[in-house]
């Protein structure tokens, strides 16, 4: 895959995903992504992006102030 930023190639890997909901702060460790090898960019595909909105909407029906989610445990 191409990076969209730089061009340069990006490689699979993972990465930590993290969404601040203004209220809580939402952690997803191991998140598959492909990294660019140049301009460090992290791309999702698809699947991945559904996956993470998924998990942020559950965490915020927990509302914690911090949430830390492991990827490959609820994806």
């Amino acid at each position: 895959m191409l990076c969209m930023e730089c061009g340069a190639t990006a490689e699979k890997g993972y990465t930590t995903d993290v969404t601040d909901l203004g209220d809580c702060l939402v952690i997803v460790r191991n998140v598959p992504c492909y990294k660019c090898a140049e301009c460090n960019e992290i791309i999702y595909t698809g699947d991945v992006v559904q996956r993470l909105e998924r998990i942020v909407e559950m965490a915020k029906r927990l509302m914690q102030e911090i949430s830390i989610i492991d990827y490959s445990k609820v994806a």
